[in-house]
């Protein structure tokens, strides 16, 4: 099959463009999304938030309908460091929204040891890249509950929902700017959610919260105050495991997730603008286990695949993601997977920008996959 034409005299894409086709901006849109109970239109209203916001609204939704749940971590008291967690400890109390000390292995064995007593667990891990002193408890422990049961009828690994914020923000650096979830690829057992946006966020949050598994919520910080959009101030719910289809199209699957979607629709703009070709936008959402079929459906569609991420090419979700892909849609693929991903070497202080992929590297991906 011939590749759609990619000639075009137009100047490249530049980093700038960021068009937020997948947040909500009208009220009406929020509430008739597809994946929200039907009633909604009638019995719910809206509130413009931005990520921090939509996830403070999301906690304070847990703690009202499960008085078993607990938040607790570093600084969690008076709002913490992006303040996610700010007003809860006025609206529910010290025993239920408190500080822990600077142990991020015993905050995650307590938060295990309660979820595992009943208790409906929400730690916060102040920076992602803080989780590893944690990932034992994690890994050994949390990850193997549902396995140990042996297949027990109707057993509940524990709720347990580790929020952490992650990625670049621009200045972060080696210590503060990480995104770990390739890591997790390993740890069958434990769930992996990042979100794009505050919606997103919230109704994949308290999923999160009611689910049963261990869940690593994953929150780009650039987003906290970065997104912003109409959110549902009831309480709902978004499904665990589904990836889903922000922009459909004929010609090449783009897939990705959290802040790299905005590149990612900002790079599929211009390819149907410069190249005339229809990219379909897929957001993974969960990235372990990550939605196989939903991709899978998608790319035996377009008959080309490209995969964006910001964390490193090595051992990233894209590794994954292309190797399905490729094991799955072979007969169907017109081009080889393409990543678009950071480079294999740590987040320097000065250099982020030059790391995380930008929307002309991503439209690069796109024509040379187009072209093959």
């Amino acid at each position: 099959m011939p590749a759609p034409s990619t000639s075009s005299s137009s100047p490249p894409p530049t980093s700038q463009t960021n068009p937020l086709h997948s947040l909500f901006h009208i009220p009406q849109h929020a509430l008739s999304a597809p994946e929200l109970p039907a009633d909604f239109k009638t019995t719910s209203k809206t509130k413009r938030m931005n990520l921090y916001q939509s996830i403070n609204n999301a906690l304070a939704c847990i703690l009202e309908s499960d008085p078993k749940s607990l938040i607790f971590g570093e600084d969690v008291a008076f709002g913490g460091v992006f303040r996610c967690t700010t007003t809860l400890l006025d609206r529910f109390g010290t025993q239920r929204v408190f500080n822990t000390p600077l142990t991020e292995q015993g905050i995650m064995g307590f938060a295990i040891g309660l979820s595992s007593s009943g208790y409906t667990s929400l730690p916060e891990i102040q920076f992602a890249d803080y989780l590893f002193p944690a990932f034992d408890q994690l890994h050994n422990e949390a990850s193997k509950w549902r396995y140990r049961s042996g297949g027990a009828k109707g057993f509940n690994s524990g709720n347990l929902v580790i929020r952490m914020p992650c990625g670049g923000v621009g200045h972060g650096g080696l210590y503060h700017s990480q995104s770990p979830e390739g890591f997790f690829l390993g740890m069958q057992g434990v769930k992996v959610v990042i979100p794009r946006g505050p919606a997103q966020a919230k109704g994949l949050l308290i999923a999160a919260a009611r689910c049963g598994d261990p869940v690593v919520f994953m929150e780009p910080k650039i987003l906290y105050r970065g997104a912003v959009e109409e959110v549902a101030l009831a309480d709902y719910e978004l499904p665990i495991g589904k990836a889903q289809v922000v922009q459909e199209g004929k010609d090449l699957t783009l897939v990705s997730y959290g802040t790299m979607m905005y590149t990612c629709e900002a790079a599929a703009k211009a390819a149907k603008e410069m190249l005339g070709v229809e990219v379909e936008v897929v957001d993974l959402r969960t990235v372990h286990p990550w939605d196989k079929k939903t991709v899978t459906e998608s790319v035996n569609k377009t008959g080309r695949c490209v995969v964006v991420h910001e964390a490193s090419r090595t051992g990233g979700i894209g590794e994954s993601v292309g190797a399905e892909v490729q094991e799955r849609c072979f007969l169907r693929l017109e081009a080889p997977v393409t990543r678009v991903t950071g480079w294999d070497v740590p987040m320097p202080l000065v250099f982020e920008n030059l790391i995380i992929p930008d929307v002309a590297r991503v439209f690069d991906g796109i024509k040379k996959t187009l072209e093959y």
